[in-house]
């Protein structure tokens, strides 16, 4: 099981502040883990957390992958990992991402992808990666030097000169047309669309429930991928009101390998 996340409500300057993550491993668990315990806290320690948030994400996400890098050099084996955020700072929510783990909101009943997956085929990151020195070959799928199937990264430290712990980030409204959000690794998206995954959830209020039936579906799908969701609902009734909750699953309930990366 290499997938982790985190949810964690806090105070920041007076704000109540809500911080929500996802992050699937690649080559052990090392890095997933890693990013779960000191990326959030990096980041409420920015000193423009407020002031700029957006500015603080990317700061955070650069300052975590380096220091694990460095925690790294003792180790033989090259360990990655992504992240999918979503930080709420009063009625902004900004998401945040690198990798192929996705963010989707429901908003007036429609899903929106609020992030984008970082793919070595894209044009933009091929061209970035070839920039760089780098290289793009199929191998299965697209992969970064005939290796990773993602562009963006957490560690992974042989293709770090290609492989950015840049984080995309997109910011949304909190309003009442924003219903909810979805968090999950690649073991959802692979074999359940965006549409589906917000008509499946759009009438459960209990986010535990929608995050389990989520993964559920993604299992009986026959998923080849370990599964982690996290649900956020937004309940325009209530000033700022938020419930969230997340399921992991690995699959068969035993460590897989990640098919994708």
């Amino acid at each position: 099981m290499e997938d982790f996340y985190e949810t964690r409500i806090d105070g920041v300057d007076g704000e109540i502040v809500g911080l929500f993550g996802v992050f699937d491993g690649h080559g052990g668990a090392r890095a997933a883990e890693y990013v779960k315990q000191n990326l959030f806290s990096n980041l409420i320690r920015h000193p423009k957390f407020i002031s700029d948030t957006t500015a603080a994400i990317a700061d955070a996400y650069n300052q975590t992958d380096s220091e694990f890098l460095k925690s790294e050099n003792s180790q033989n084996r090259d360990a990655g990992s992504t992240a999918s955020t979503a930080i709420l700072v009063g009625d902004r929510l900004l998401v945040a991402n690198v990798g192929d783990s996705r963010a989707v909101i429901c908003r007036g009943g429609n899903a929106i992808a609020v992030s984008r997956d970082h793919k070595p085929d894209q044009s933009d990151e091929r061209q970035r990666i070839e920039d760089a020195g780098g290289f793009v070959m199929w191998a299965g799928t697209w992969r970064v030097g005939g290796v990773l199937a993602v562009s963006r990264a957490f560690g992974d430290r042989l293709l770090k000169q290609y492989v950015v712990a840049d984080p995309e980030i997109q910011e949304e409204k909190v309003d009442s047309s924003l219903e909810f959000l979805i968090l999950a690794s690649d073991g959802l998206w692979d074999v359940v669309s965006n549409e589906e995954a917000v008509g499946m959830i759009k009438t459960i209020e209990d986010p535990e429930e929608g995050a389990k039936r989520l993964m559920m579906e993604a299992y009986q799908r026959g998923s080849a991928d370990n599964i982690t969701c996290v649900v956020v609902r937004f309940f325009s009734d209530q000033a700022g009101g938020i419930g969230s909750s997340s399921n992991s699953v690995p699959v068969d309930h035993g460590i897989i390998p990640d098919s994708s990366t």
